[in-house]
């Protein structure tokens, strides 16, 4: 029997970074003589393995086959290599948030600090377990480098993308401190905008396009034009991330919806939620938004404050109207089939996604 496989099918692509990244990390493990240490091989190997919807590197092959370029190992490994620079983000970003549980798993943190708990070793176990994730996550981006120059492709051409990686890589670290400055700050929706522009939005989807299309030699006003599709998009994706970070089900999305809003998390819907507020439901935002100690009951009453102000309907408006700009850049795009195809089912994926 002759299985035809459709050319932009997403899990089949998946698969593909899948068996990379566990060739790689398998390259890494603790039997070599400069190999990482068995519980960091296994807790990386897990992270990185255990799930994700891959989005940064489907970005990252399309906007190369894009422009021409051939399937094949070298541009598989190559976009493979961003999950890796993910898992860093990731990492670095749950230690900061304090957060317990991703993808319906321990953060990397929680999970060396369980360990320390469970193997009744000296200190603090929060402080190891904090400790050991960093350093975990400052792995995972020396291994996306190392897997990215690994790829195949020629010199000149990892050149071109590398350029690009580096100024994601520059984007996302200062995108993570306007974040917790934000959180410190005036809590507006500008600054919650820039955050999400500077910490996600670009690394999701601009940039990881932007490295596929460079890797092609592509000239750089095709490769800057990307910007008009992926920046939008990758506002839409993460202002879908946010309302699901409140309102979604966790079971679905392996995340709490009790963790952004025990931080304080200072995103778009909180902002306007902020500003549309009355004066009853300013007080309880006051006493209830990054209290530590809120509960199931608190962060219920917190999203009926939400609801009332409209603030989630306003979030919504915004997704749509954010998606129906970068469909509409898509369309003027430059871009080969079945990219453009593909490219149009990612955008529709990342904003109607449930987790």
């Amino acid at each position: 029997m002759t299985v035809t496989v459709v050319p932009t099918d997403a899990a089949l692509l998946r698969a593909r970074f899948d068996a990379e990244l566990a060739a790689f990390l398998h390259r890494q493990g603790p039997g070599r003589s400069d190999g990482v240490p068995g519980a960091v091989h296994a807790a990386l190997h897990r992270f990185v393995l255990a799930g994700g919807k891959r989005l940064r590197p489907l970005f990252c092959y399309w906007g190369f086959r894009g422009f021409g370029g051939s399937d094949g190992p070298p541009i598989v490994v190559a976009a493979a290599a961003l999950e890796l620079f993910h898992a860093f983000a990731l990492i670095h970003d749950d230690i900061l948030d304090g957060s317990d549980r991703r993808r319906g798993q321990p953060t990397v943190h929680r999970h060396f600090a369980d360990l320390h708990a469970r193997s009744a070793w000296r200190g603090d176990p929060g402080a190891y377990g904090r400790n050991a994730a960093l350093l975990c996550g400052d792995l995972c981006a020396a291994w996306s480098q190392e897997m990215f120059h690994g790829c195949g492709l020629g010199a000149e051409q990892l050149r071109r993308g590398y350029a690009v990686f580096a100024l994601m890589r520059a984007e996302v670290i200062a995108g993570e401190y306007l974040d917790v400055v934000a959180a410190a700050g005036d809590g507006s929706v500008a600054s919650a905008l820039t955050v999400i522009r500077m910490k996600t939005a670009r690394y999701t989807v601009t940039r990881p396009l932007q490295i596929g299309a460079a890797l092609t030699g592509a000239d750089r006003a095709a490769v800057d034009a990307l910007a008009e599709f992926g920046d939008p998009l990758g506002d839409a994706f993460q202002l879908r991330d946010d309302l699901l970070g409140v309102f979604g089900d966790p079971a679905v999305t392996g995340k709490s919806t009790v963790d952004d809003l025990r931080e304080g998390k200072p995103t778009v819907l909180m902002a306007l939620t902020r500003a549309a507020a009355d004066r009853t439901g300013a007080a309880r935002l006051r006493a209830l938004f990054g209290n530590p100690a809120l509960d199931a009951a608190g962060a219920a009453e917190l999203r009926g404050v939400i609801e009332a102000t409209g603030a989630r309907e306003r979030v919504e408006r915004m997704i749509q109207a954010c998606a129906a700009r970068a469909l509409a850049a898509l369309d003027r795009l430059p871009l080969a089939e079945p990219a453009r195809a593909a490219l149009g089912e990612l955008a529709a994926r990342a904003v109607q996604r449930r987790h």
